[in-house]
């Protein structure tokens, strides 16, 4: 799960840079303020790819993408793009999720195989 999420995270790094440089050209927006919750915003998604597998960082990648959404107000694309990460996230949690129970169950099998030639021996 940690691979498929840290990598939406990082998208979203890049994507809310993107859109603090087009906030910039919105003259009714301080540049300084932009670059200040923009800058937050970053630096939060990249703290997320280290909590994503702690308890709450789920949790807390949700919040990123409300947050994300929720930027729409000052750039109307982020309504979209917000959406379509939220879809992301959700799919990195569940897929995510999918994988670490496969791989847990084949290191079970494997395990098991190993114990059995174990006692064959």
């Amino acid at each position: 799960m940690r691979t498929l999420c840290s990598t939406t995270l990082i998208s979203e790094f890049f994507v809310i840079g993107f859109a603090g440089l087009v906030a910039m050209k919105d003259p009714d927006l301080a540049t300084s303020t932009v670059w200040t919750v923009c800058g937050i915003a970053m630096f939060f998604s990249l703290v997320l790819c280290g909590l994503v597998t702690r308890p709450g960082g789920v949790a807390l990648g949700w919040a990123l993408q409300i947050a994300l959404i929720a930027a729409g107000v000052a750039v109307p694309l982020m309504y979209f793009l917000g959406v379509v990460f939220a879809g992301l996230w959700w799919a990195s949690v569940h897929f995510g999720r999918k994988v670490d129970e496969a791989k847990a169950r084949f290191a079970a099998q494997d395990a098991e195989n190993g114990s059995a030639q174990a006692d064959a021996v």
